[in-house]
C-alpha cells in the first residue's frame, strides 16, 4: 500500500482536501449535498459538516481533481518526481540512507524523506542520472 493514496488522507495521516465544491441543498442541521464533479461520480454526495472546511487559507492542501487519475475504489497513486536530497544518519552500529523525494501534484515544502533503498528498488529511474545531491 505504499504510494497509495486514499481519498482524503495522504501518507502519514496528514490532512488533504479536494475542492472547492457548491452545497446544493441542506439535509440536516449537521449535513449538506454537495455538486461534485463527474470523476467523483462514486462518492457519496451527503457529507457531515465536520468533514467540510468553510475556507482554506493554505492552497497546498488541496488538491485538484483534473490532475488525478481516481481508481474504482477512490484511491490514487501519488507518483515521485525528482529526488532533492540525501542525507545518511549513523546509528551505534550502522549507517541508514534517506533520499527526499518531491512527489507528483506537491510542492517542494511537502517533499517527504524515504530509505534510499526502498526507493531504488521500487523507482530506479530515479536514481539513472546519478546526479543525487548531498
Amino acid at each position: 500500500m505504499k504510494g497509495v493514496m486514499r481519498f482524503g488522507k495522504k501518507g502519514k495521516l496528514s490532512p488533504r482536501y479536494i475542492g472547492p465544491y457548491r452545497k446544493s441543498k441542506r439535509i440536516d442541521n449537521v449535513a449538506y449535498e454537495l455538486e461534485l464533479p463527474q470523476e467523483l461520480a462514486a462518492v457519496h454526495l451527503v457529507f457531515h459538516i465536520s468533514m467540510l472546511k468553510k475556507c482554506m487559507d493554505d492552497q497546498s492542501l488541496i488538491i485538484p481533481t483534473e490532475d488525478i487519475d481516481f481508481k474504482d475504489s477512490l484511491s490514487y497513486e501519488e507518483i515521485p518526481v525528482q529526488i532533492l536530497d540525501r542525507q545518511v544518519r549513523k546509528l551505534r552500529t550502522k549507517e541508514v540512507a534517506s533520499v527526499k523525494v518531491l512527489w507528483k501534484n506537491q510542492f517542494i515544502e511537502k517533499a517527504t524523506w524515504e530509505d534510499e533503498e526502498d526507493m531504488k528498488k521500487i523507482y530506479p529511474h530515479l536514481f539513472e542520472c546519478g546526479e543525487i545531491p548531498n
